[in-house]
């Protein structure tokens, strides 16, 4: 069976990626233990809350080395809303500035819509080539965000980058070799968001 990991660092949410990962096949581990996340065929990153507190919380269990040398490896990382933006270069909320673990060059900011946060269900606009969104083009995935990259800075020939608009567009998914990470919850998104996940983890 398929090992997936859910890295542990102090954030929440992390039973119902667990959950819904399982129900697409995987063997889930929770943990922060670094050999287990290093040893497994997939990796998820998730994350609720402030950009910097993931960051802290990340660093705690060398989360930064981890993803480091998986993706050295080539081998498979998703991250999951805030585990979507610290992938970027960095984040700037409520005034102040953190970097990021730089995979990707961008500033993750406060979007720009009348209504924050961006809570509940938006499509995806699928890019041509996507594997993990084939066929979901008009599919409604679960969002709950107030910071988004609003800038696709190029960094790689090959990513393929999905957009979502709430008051102005956003970055809301990423596939870039063995990286791939969304802005939505495809743990929390009913049909759709099982099969993003399915997918993913029978790419493993």
């Amino acid at each position: 069976m398929t090992s997936v990991v859910v890295l542990d660092y102090g954030s929440g949410n992390l039973r119902s990626a667990q959950r819904a990962l399982e129900r697409v096949g995987a063997d889930v581990t929770v943990t922060s233990d670094a050999a287990t996340a290093l040893a497994a065929d997939g990796l998820v990153v998730p994350g609720v809350g402030a950009f910097a507190a993931c960051m802290s919380g990340i660093s705690d269990v060398q989360g930064d080395v981890i993803v480091d040398r998986r993706l050295a490896e080539g081998r498979p990382v998703l991250g999951i809303c805030v585990g979507m933006q610290v992938m970027f270069g960095r984040g700037v909320e409520h005034g102040a500035e953190v970097d990021g673990l730089g995979r990707w060059p961008g500033t993750v900011e406060r979007l720009h819509a009348q209504v924050l946060p961006h809570m509940g269900w938006n499509t995806v606009r699928v890019p041509e080539g996507s594997t993990l969104l084939r066929g979901l083009e008009g599919e409604r995935f679960y969002f709950v965000h107030s910071y988004a990259v609003r800038t696709w800075l190029p960094s790689s020939a090959t990513a393929q980058v999905g957009w979502t608009h709430h008051g102005e567009d956003f970055v809301s998914a990423v596939e870039d070799g063995p990286l791939a990470a969304t802005q939505f919850h495809p743990e929390k998104s009913g049909d759709a968001g099982a099969t993003v996940l399915e997918t993913w983890v029978r790419s493993l």
